[in-house]
């Protein structure tokens, strides 16, 4: 299971590849939305997780180019962030979010939150 992982801060960055790394997970991380959308684009992956605010792109406008995508369309997508506003949460479910996630996180919740998504690609 390949995951790309987009977020500007190097600690949150390093602490979910870690994460996931360590549950047996195949991931690709990048510093910015534009680099992690390029980056699929090239390589592909089965799952996002992507921070709302970076530079460049952020989570919202990668998670839209996901969602009008053909070969992306139906990837799940973590939304990750330090807003835990209700308005933010609501505009990452309408931009097509599978589950959204706020900083700082649980490590046991994050692996849970990716397990549940991949059980839905495995459904498939």
């Amino acid at each position: 299971m390949r995951v790309i992982v987009a977020d500007d801060d190097d600690n949150f960055r390093s602490l979910v590849v870690e994460i996931l790394t360590g549950a047996g997970y195949k991931v690709a991380a990048e510093i910015n939305g534009r680099l992690a959308w390029e980056r699929l684009q090239a390589e592909g992956a089965d799952m996002a997780v992507l921070d709302v605010n970076m530079p460049e792109m952020d989570g919202f406008q990668v998670l839209r180019n996901i969602r009008t995508d053909d070969r992306f369309k139906d990837m799940p997508v973590l939304m990750l962030t330090i807003r835990a506003f209700a308005d933010d949460q609501v505009q990452g479910y309408e931009t097509g979010a599978d589950d959204y996630l706020t900083k700082p996180f649980d490590n046991d919740v994050l692996l849970s939150r990716v397990k549940v998504l991949e059980r839905r690609i495995l459904k498939k």
